[in-house]
């Protein structure tokens, strides 16, 4: 899902950025080997980029999540935002970086329930948390607990939703083109 309107401001590459942006887009080149289109178009504005960055680190350092399960939380959420952009990336890291069964990673992506329990009620609280806008029942918040996870990983599942929403957003309005390195995890809302 992308936004009938494309934002008109050109994005932000190392060759045009300006003195704010420029050094997201640096690191971002450093860590990754490469700058990600979509951060070229979060960069238009570099504290988007900024704040993105920041949270994403958060969430992927300090959350108490497995590295499966932080793919889970992202990937559930960039489904029901209809990110392509950002499925696509996430489904690559599932598979190559973060280890997500295969299985999983298909039910994420055509939006059915994932086999392995632990990462379905992790999904399924995740859904519950962007649908209810953080208002989840004792009893989905009780699920959620009966399936090994704490009360700050409630927490955990907030900062997911907000770097996600800042991600997906600016996806649906730049229309980032797909970068190579997610080509052939290529997803279609």
């Amino acid at each position: 899902m992308t936004a009938d309107y494309r934002i008109e401001l050109a994005p932000q590459t190392l060759d045009n950025a300006d003195d704010k942006a420029r050094p997201l887009l640096e690191q971002a080149k450093e860590k990754l080997g490469f700058v990600p289109n979509m951060y070229a178009g979060m960069a238009k504005v570099p504290g988007v980029l900024d704040t993105y960055l920041h949270g994403y680190q958060l969430f992927r350092e300090n959350s108490g999540f497995s590295p499966a399960e932080q793919e889970v939380v992202l990937l559930t959420i960039s489904r029901l935002n209809g990110c392509e952009y950002c499925m696509s990336a996430h489904s690559m890291l599932a598979d190559k970086v973060s280890q997500v069964p295969e299985a999983a990673i298909q039910a994420l992506r055509e939006d059915r329930e994932i086999p392995d329990a632990r990462l379905s009620a992790l999904s399924r609280f995740t859904r519950v948390m962007f649908e209810t806008r953080g208002n989840p029942s004792k009893a989905e918040a009780s699920a959620f607990l009966d399936a090994g996870f704490e009360e700050r990983h409630m927490l955990q599942v907030v900062l997911a939703l907000a770097v996600k929403t800042l991600s997906n957003y600016s996806n649906h309005l730049n229309h980032p083109e797909l970068d190579e390195a997610f080509g052939d995890y290529a997803w279609k809302g």
